[in-house]
């Protein structure tokens, strides 16, 4: 069975972790409606183990703390606001930094990826974050080959996607890897899960 840990804290962006919570746990129930074993579980892990509040103020329960947590095959870690303090706190940097040689794949969402460049694990990689906060991620020298207008980016084992609702797309993907596409389908469709946005955007 796979371990996904996904790292909440405070004002990190709701669907960021919710999206890719949705579809790892979406796994197992697609399994038993088969008749199968489970094969994840996945855990939400904060620093202290302590409920999280959200940027938009969704309180959120850990299962686990960070230090009883020391090998995963599976990492995510949301962005949004709170990133930008995570970024200096050296118990989350360290223990990514720990934990990310023991994971099979590490992922992020958003500006997640500032806490992945932080820990040292984005130098030479391409990879992606939220549109919008391409220009904060240089300014912060942080380093990593930023791909524009792409949803989610692989490079070797790191899986980086851009913001808030990509996140989906990407763990999507991923069980993709794990398992296989035509399972992924499955899982996308236990989510019924097929975008078809009211409004385009029109972005430049």
């Amino acid at each position: 069975m796979k371990t996904i840990g996904i790292f909440i804290f405070n004002d990190a962006e709701e669907l960021d972790f919710v999206g890719p919570y949705e579809v790892f746990t979406m796994i197992n129930l697609v399994r038993q409606h088969r008749g199968e074993a489970d094969a994840v579980k996945v855990i939400l892990i904060s620093e202290t183990g302590d409920d999280i509040t959200g940027k938009k103020g969704m309180r959120v329960g850990a299962h686990m703390a960070m230090p009883d947590v020391t090998t995963l095959d599976v990492i995510c870690v949301p962005g949004g606001q709170g990133a930008r303090a995570q970024i200096k706190n050296d118990t989350v940097i360290k223990w990514v930094q720990a934990i990310a040689p023991t994971c099979e794949w590490v992922t992020s969402v958003c500006t997640g990826s500032m806490i992945l460049s932080k820990a040292g694990l984005t130098k030479g990689k391409r990879i992606s974050t939220f549109w919008a906060a391409f220009d904060e991620f240089k300014a912060l020298g942080l380093e990593g080959d930023l791909q524009p207008d792409v949803r989610y980016v692989r490079d070797g084992n790191l899986v980086t996607s851009a913001g808030v609702s990509a996140g989906i797309d990407m763990a999507l993907w991923l069980t993709g890897q794990m398992f296989s596409p035509a399972f992924a389908r499955d899982v996308a469709r236990g989510m019924q899960y097929n975008p078809a946005p009211p409004y385009l955007a029109d972005v430049e």
